[in-house]
């Protein structure tokens, strides 16, 4: 368990990677040119995908590993395959339909809240003490 959050980073990189490769796909597809972020609404909904998990992963990837330094490792690491699963369920139905993200957001925002209850934690007792 100690390594699980090593594992979601890199599982994270390629989740990535894999919204990178969709909106490339669908500006060939769809016939994009870049710069473009308007088009197709396939198109617009792989970029929306892209830079919502961005976002996203902004915001997680610190609070993941703030967790796993201050005393929550192996939790910390659940919480992350929690968030991955979210996003990556996120991500599928959004491509699909955009009214569909719903279920897949809340899951991946429950992975994130669960670290960051424990980063706060982790940090919080680690000034007490010192």
């Amino acid at each position: 368990m100690t390594h699980l959050p090593a594992l979601v980073t890199l599982l994270t990189v390629l989740l990535l990677f894999g919204t990178m490769w969709a909106v490339g796909h669908a500006r060939g597809k769809y016939s994009v040119k870049a710069p473009a972020t308007t088009g197709d609404p396939a198109f617009e909904r792989a970029y929306r995908v892209q830079m919502n998990t961005l976002e996203a992963t902004v915001m997680f990837l610190p609070t993941l590993w703030l967790a796993a330094h201050y005393g929550f490792t192996g939790w910390a690491g659940i919480a992350g395959l929690v968030w991955l699963v979210g996003r990556v369920w996120y991500a599928l139905a959004y491509l699909r339909d955009a009214s569909k993200r719903g279920p897949g957001y809340l899951v991946s925002m429950l992975g994130w809240a669960a670290a960051l209850v424990m980063a706060c934690i982790g940090v919080a007792r680690a000034m007490m003490v010192g």
